[in-house]
């Protein structure tokens, strides 16, 4: 019995110590969560959501958020391949595929994809020109994409998209482009013109033949002369005769 008391005081004395123990111990691991667990520094397993135990001093873990992730990749100066300096900005959309691998493989997994997201990008702009770089900036931000998520994937990540969100030319070139956009617009201004000028030509021919072919419709379109002269308030009225009036009192006139 004496024994029995003993064990129950010591077991009493340390009840305190064994609760603080087991409330240090309890973790607890959310749903957008995952817990990568060490046992004597080994890797042990994923730990998901929901209470889990971790035994003090021999055990321990890292928590890995798996939400989707948005990266501001800073302004990068980077040179075309026509060597234009430009500056550059994007956004990298990624999450954590695997939580093992973006703890054990790489020392820092955010900062090692936004040091890659900018070597990449100054990479891929000096592989393009301007006009490239202009025109095509979806196929220029799924390149980066395509480059960084292969570059990741041993760290367990994965590359949702790569947006580039501005381009700033430097003064200069600003000034040169919007004087080429405005002698581009000239030209096609005078293209325009001339073709007008062309169409109105040949509309003048075909209406000269028909009028020429038909017996009777110069005469008309002398009448229709006339007549829109005739609605005219000026005091002056002018009288048109066709040629062929012209040509007839010539012909009489030589017959004498």
């Amino acid at each position: 019995m004496d024994l029995f008391f003993t064990f129950f005081a010591l077991g009493s004395s340390l009840f305190p110590f064994l609760v603080i123990l087991l409330v240090l111990s309890l973790k607890q691991i959310r749903e957008y969560e995952r817990g990568v667990k060490f046992t004597m520094g080994r890797y042990k397993g994923i730990m998901e959501p929901g209470w889990r135990l971790i035994i003090p001093i021999f055990q321990g873990y890292n928590r890995v958020d798996i939400r989707t992730k948005a990266v501001d990749v800073p302004d990068q100066e980077a040179m075309t391949r026509d060597n234009i300096s430009v500056k550059i900005n994007a956004v990298i959309y990624y999450k954590v595929r695997d939580a093992a691998k973006a703890i054990i493989q790489v020392e820092n997994f955010r900062y090692a994809t936004s040091q890659l997201a900018q070597t990449t990008m100054r990479n891929v702009i000096g592989e393009t020109t301007l006009d490239e770089l202009l025109q095509k900036r979806d196929e220029i931000s799924n390149r980066i994409k395509e480059i960084v998520d292969q570059s990741t994937d041993p760290w367990g990540l994965e590359v949702i998209s790569v947006e580039l969100k501005d381009i700033v030319l430097p003064t200069d070139m600003k000034r040169t482009m919007a004087k080429e956009a405005e002698a581009e617009r000239e030209k096609r201004a005078v293209i325009i013109k001339a073709g007008g000028e062309a169409e109105a030509a040949n509309n003048l021919v075909k209406a000269a033949q028909m009028l020429s072919s038909a017996p009777g419709a110069l005469h008309l379109r002398t009448l229709q002369s006339i007549n829109d002269l005739s609605s005219d308030q000026s005091n002056t009225t002018i009288w048109m005769l066709p040629i062929e009036t012209l040509r007839a009192i010539e012909s009489i006139t030589n017959k004498k």
